[in-house]
């Protein structure tokens, strides 16, 4: 029997209104962030193509490490979003998930910055070349130290997004642009009597940028009196262990996701180190540009997270499918103008990272060109996977979508991608085929579970923790 809908269930038209509250800020505080990461690229880029290709071989582990972390501790937002769609405001609950999330956010970035400390041993075993390993080493003992910071960052924007409030990480973010563009030009370059530190003063760059922007969350956070009465940091000795325990069985396949995802990602810089340096600068600057498009569903998946979670916790089965479907419909939609603009104009777009006029440049676009290319072809993919893998999160449904993952990224996609890369004359084309491919299983399979979710089951909610502490 097709269920009914609840009485505050928004139509079609509210609920779109009301993901793009979310959605737009938190794609664009997503997209800031990925400028922040471009300017990195940008600045770096001036000091030769070796600097270039260490600080992505340095970035592909430090950022899988980063976002793994920062996705396990991410499960407080549908936590807070089931609580306020059950009982809100729910101080309490919401309190107690945060503060939990908080301990854990401290915790894991221990393990964070250890595993950041074997990245040479990484790249020597699997042959980077020996000048750009020690570049990559010296920038990221410097880089390692921003773990913390962005980790209980991401805790803190989750916080906020969920309370209704995305705009903050928007501004926050965008202030991080600002700091972080000018400390890059400081030490980098040596300016206002600072020493030429080169690379490792990106690294330097990215610590303070981090520091700055921890800060202004909690600023926020104390400012506004909505926020604030949840006194997030009230009773942090206190521990309560069947939350701690929520959020790391729905955060960790969420984190193992990531790694997925990201990981594969990350895979193929070291493949495309094996390839060449060329092709690692390269795909360096094509992956920046698809990176940037992806933020904008990314964020569509994140409000749909939100969204699809508050009518869990309402019990609303056409909440939630409205919710989905909306997020799905704006994620996608947008993917087809990033197709277009990459299939149509891949050279301009690349001439943002890489002065074209310069004839040293010319075989790196004509490379990248190539990869933007396909990246254009896995757009719409791209976009589906992220937001139907946000709506299931919505749902706490973690585990399956996991599997998919690691399924979809690791055996088309990764399988490809070394084959075609390593086994054929396609070289850099091979890997990039690859990647396109584990991202449309990706997408066919987790959209197929969405659409299933109440035959599987996922829409009942479970009963409230039993023993959770007072405070």
């Amino acid at each position: 029997m097709r269920p009914v809908a609840h009485p505050e269930t928004p139509g079609w038209k509210a609920e779109t209104r009301e993901t793009f509250r979310l959605a737009g800020p938190l794609a664009l505080a997503n997209m800031l962030q990925m400028l922040t990461y471009a300017i990195d690229v940008i600045f770096i880029a001036r000091l030769g193509a070796s600097e270039l290709a260490a600080s992505s071989l340095a970035i592909a582990l430090f950022g899988l490490i980063v976002w793994s972390l920062q996705a396990l501790t991410g499960a407080v937002a549908p936590i807070i979003s089931a609580e306020l769609g059950a009982r809100g405001p729910a101080l309490r609950p919401v309190r107690r998930a945060m503060r939990m999330a908080l301990w854990l956010a401290i915790i894991v970035t221990v393990f964070g910055m250890a595993i950041c400390a074997l990245a040479g041993s990484l790249m020597r075993v699997t042959g980077q070349e020996p000048h750009i390993t020690a570049l990559a080493i010296s920038y990221m003992e410097v880089l390692l130290w921003s773990t913390g910071p962005m980790v209980v960052a991401g805790v803190l924007r989750n916080f906020v997004s969920a309370l209704g409030r995305p705009v903050f990480a928007t501004l926050i973010t965008a202030v991080g642009i600002g700091v972080n563009a000018l400390a890059n030009w400081v030490f980098i370059f040596g300016n206002w009597g600072a020493p030429a530190l080169g690379l490792p003063g990106a690294a330097i760059a990215t610590l303070i940028t981090s520091l700055v922007i921890v800060t202004l969350y909690a600023i926020a956070i104390r400012a506004d009196p909505r926020l604030h009465r949840y006194h997030i940091m009230g009773f942090t000795w206190r521990p309560d262990w069947p939350r701690f325990i929520e959020i790391l069985r729905i955060g960790t396949p969420i984190a193992v996701t990531v790694l997925a995802e990201a990981g594969v990602f990350g895979a193929a810089a070291f493949l495309m180190g094996r390839v060449g340096g060329l092709e690692l600068a390269a795909h360096t600057v094509a992956l920046n540009l698809a990176a940037f498009a992806f933020q904008v569903p990314f964020g569509v998946g994140q409000a749909a997270t939100i969204r699809v979670g508050y009518f869990y916790g309402a019990r609303n089965p056409v909440g939630m499918a409205r919710a989905g479907w909306t997020g799905l419909a704006m994620g996608t939609g947008f993917m087809v103008f990033t197709c277009a603009a990459m299939a149509l104009a891949p050279q301009a777009l690349l001439s943002i990272y890489v002065d074209p006029t310069d004839p040293a440049n010319a075989q790196l676009l004509n490379v990248a060109a190539g990869f933007l290319m396909i990246a254009a072809a896995f757009q719409l993919s791209d976009g589906v996977q992220a937001v139907a893998a946000g709506a299931l999160r919505g749902l706490k449904d973690t585990h399956i979508p996991m599997w998919i993952a690691i399924f979809s990224y690791w055996v088309p996609g990764f399988g490809l991608a070394a084959g075609l890369g390593l086994g054929t004359s396609l070289g850099g084309t091979g890997v990039w085929i690859g990647l396109a491919t584990g991202l449309t299983f990706a997408a066919i399979l987790l959209l197929w579970r969405w659409q299933r979710r109440e035959a599987l089951g996922l829409t009942v909610r479970n009963s409230p923790l039993p023993g959770a502490a007072r405070a």
